[in-house]
């Protein structure tokens, strides 16, 4: 099975229990044969950016909480936004869907054209063959990302919502329960 590439999302099957990814939405930043690296966009923590990236307060979009990125290296602050335009440069990653990677250990005035931005700690990773194998498995629905869902205002009802929005064999398991013995 191949991984899609950056930007696409990749979404838990309801079966995926590990507490780390349990019903989340992970926006790919990078797949390739050493493996895949992403951030969960639909887990917000809540620790305002206030307390610590200030100064990049004015350019959030709502809620401007800090995201749960992932497990891997949870005080890194990875910075995701929308600037239109804008060539790769050491500042701005572009990847599809209208979205790139921000360099939030610069002053936000260094970033001109940011339009809206969302602030992760952490980052979900995986070894070389690891995420094909959970994918051959069932494990994740591998979908189309947009800066939609990236900045979608109520995260917690992403992973539902984007499922409800796939073909039929995969919108089924947004009614899944979450302990289907209890069904």
């Amino acid at each position: 099975m191949t991984v899609p590439g950056a930007g696409a999302l990749l979404v838990a099957a309801p079966t995926l229990t590990d507490p780390n990814f349990f019903r989340s939405v992970v926006l790919l930043m990078n797949a390739d044969e050493d493996g895949a690296v992403g951030l969960i966009i639909n887990r917000m923590t809540d620790v305002p950016v206030r307390e610590y990236l200030p100064d990049w307060c004015d350019l959030l979009a709502p809620p401007r909480m800090i995201f749960d990125g992932g497990p891997v290296r949870p005080e890194t602050a990875i910075g995701v936004g929308v600037r239109p335009g804008v060539e790769p440069d050491a500042m701005w990653r572009p990847i599809p869907g209208g979205i790139g990677f921000i360099d939030v250990g610069q002053p936000p005035g260094e970033v001109i054209g940011v339009s809206e931005a969302r602030i992760y700690a952490g980052y979900a990773g995986w070894g070389a063959g690891q995420l094909e194998a959970e994918m051959e498995i069932g494990s994740w629905f591998a979908v189309a990302g947009s800066a939609d869902d990236v900045f979608d205002p109520v995260p917690g009802t992403l992973w539902r919502r984007i499922l409800q929005k796939q073909e039929p064999h995969i919108a089924r398991y947004a009614n899944y329960p979450i302990d289907p013995r209890t069904n």
